[in-house]
């Protein structure tokens, strides 16, 4: 930290402070703190009820503090799966994202809240199980003439039907953990509609009224889970209904190219389907699996006539998509075929199905003066929309842009990494008159030694860089955050600057501190995260 960033920082006031860390960890930070304070509430509501209730004191007695335990993290319990659907509504919280809601819940991160509520449920279960461990065991103590503590655990209702629930939430957790469902995502995706049979047994959990209070009636409020999740399991069918109607839907591909660094580009027509720029869709190809749908962002601008997604070959499904499009990964690079004629033959590509549009965080770039979008391997593909967009209103305007200024940085390992999107690079920069878009390419890997002469005899006398043929050069390592943001904090003072990015997790921690770090006065960086593309 220079001495000139500290007099900045000395003149800022604890108001403006708050108000930096509001743009860009506030919103978060409220939503979980109140998430979690809600957690607190309930549990301890419960807890105190049966702990100190006058209806209760017979069975308190033999069991002590764990009864008011089980009970507390049993509601809780039944909150958790009573909201545990709603982040996965794709269609709700898309739509919910367009509204000001928008501004004080974090949208975009409903797969995390999803997983939050997950670890959640996992705890109080684990929780609930043990305290009830000890109530089995309190009892069969108490009365050994009426309860056994083996009957208890594996033969009376709550014990048979817990233990299934037990069993059914650890599978599902073992194969929702990343290294398992990155490296295959079809033991994740089928193990995981367990959920179904686990609301089944939740729902007639606590029928069987083992522990009855001291004066009638006795059993008025059990199995009462079925009112905590009937608005959500309503929700999550109309959406279920909607995937299968949007997805019924005439779709056909148009063609199909197979890009260097084993990437596979669709573009899609499909009539009354229009998309924002940034947007994502999932997708379903009925002869590889009818029942797996995949997320991968859409890659066409707004302005286009069709939909277009690129896809990065890693993995089952992706591997034997490819393979039906007829494409050969790992073959040569740069083969094209449109429907048609291939060799004499004519080829038949796979039918598809296609579930969206839905919003994400890239679409928000045009809400902005100045935007800065990062993308580090494939997750340069959020923007590859965002870019073909802006060149259409920047060529063919139709309607007045907000945004004037895109510094676009783009992070690969390797060089043959930028030869897939090199061509609307090209095209960017060859048209971009008003210096509208400053691309910057960064290379991190190591180059072999054949490589490193090739570059040294052509980088002097060539006009083009020789990585990516762009006339912006390469540059070799990981960009100085710092001094890119100062840089660009100088050339644009008193203005909201949004900052775009999809790749690792550990580079978006880096430029979301920098965001916090170089906001200062009346200029703002906005942090936005997208996802990881797959």
């Amino acid at each position: 930290m220079n001495r000139n960033e500290i007099d900045i920082k000395a003149r800022i006031s604890w108001y403006q402070r708050f108000t930096i860390w509001m743009i860009n960890e506030g919103s978060r930070a409220i939503f979980l703190g109140l998430w979690i304070l809600i957690h607190i509430s309930i549990f301890g509501l419960a807890f105190f009820n049966y702990h100190y209730s006058d209806n209760f004191e017979i069975v308190r007695s033999k069991l002590g503090v764990t009864l008011p335990i089980a009970r507390g993290a049993a509601l809780v319990l039944h909150v958790d799966s009573g909201i545990i659907l709603f982040p996965v509504c794709r269609t709700l919280i898309s739509w919910l994202r367009s509204t000001p809601l928008n501004r004080i819940i974090p949208f975009d991160k409903s797969i995390a809240f999803h997983k939050a509520i997950a670890w959640s449920i996992v705890f109080f279960t684990l929780l609930h199980t043990a305290a009830h461990y000890v109530n089995f065991w309190k009892l069969s103590r108490s009365d050994p003439a009426q309860y056994s503590f083996w009957n208890l655990m594996l033969l009376s209702g709550p014990g048979l039907t817990g233990h299934i629930m037990l069993l059914f939430l650890g599978i599902m957790v073992c194969t929702s953990l990343p290294s398992v469902r990155q490296r295959n995502f079809e033991i994740f995706w089928y193990w995981h509609h367990l959920f179904l049979l686990f609301f089944f047994f939740f729902s007639f959990h606590g029928a069987f009224c083992l522990l009855t209070p001291d004066r009638p009636p006795y059993c008025k409020d059990i199995a009462s889970f079925w009112k905590y999740w009937v608005a959500s399991g309503f929700t999550y069918l109309t959406e279920r209904i909607m995937r299968e109607w949007r997805a019924s839907q005439k779709t056909v591909i148009s063609r199909v190219i197979l890009h260097p660094s084993k990437v596979v580009e669709i573009q899609i027509k499909k009539e009354n389907c229009q998309a924002l720029a940034g947007q994502y869709i999932f997708l379903c190809c009925p002869e590889v699996s009818l029942w797996q749908w995949h997320p991968f962002t859409l890659t066409n601008a707004p302005e286009e006539d069709y939909l277009s997604v690129h896809i990065r070959v890693i993995g089952d499904f992706t591997e034997a998509l490819s393979r039906k499009l007829g494409c050969d990964a790992d073959g040569p690079s740069g083969w094209e075929e449109n429907l048609g004629d291939k060799k004499g033959l004519i080829t038949v590509l796979p039918r598809i199905m296609i579930d969206g549009p839905f919003g994400a965080a890239s679409e928000d770039v045009f809400k902005f003066e100045v935007t800065i979008l990062v993308g580090a391997g494939i997750g340069v593909t959020p923007f590859a929309s965002v870019l073909k967009s802006i060149w259409y209103r920047v060529n063919y305007p139709t309607k007045v842009t907000k945004l004037h200024k895109v510094y676009f940085f783009w992070i690969c390992r390797d060089k043959e990494s930028f030869e897939w999107f090199q061509s609307l690079l090209l095209a960017l920069e060859s048209q971009d008159l008003n210096q509208f878009i400053e691309i910057h390419t960064f290379l991190t890997g190591r180059l072999r030694h054949s490589e490193v002469g090739n570059l040294m005899i052509n980088e002097e006398s060539a006009f083009a860089d020789t990585v990516t043929g762009l006339r912006a050069r390469t540059r070799f390592g990981r960009p100085n955050l710092d001094a890119e943001f100062e840089r660009i904090r100088g050339n644009h003072a008193d203005t909201d600057i949004g900052v775009f990015f999809c790749g690792p997790k550990k580079m978006g921690k880096q430029l979301h501190a920098c965001c916090t770090k170089f906001s200062h006065g009346s200029t703002q960086f906005v942090w936005h995260k997208g996802k990881q593309e797959q």
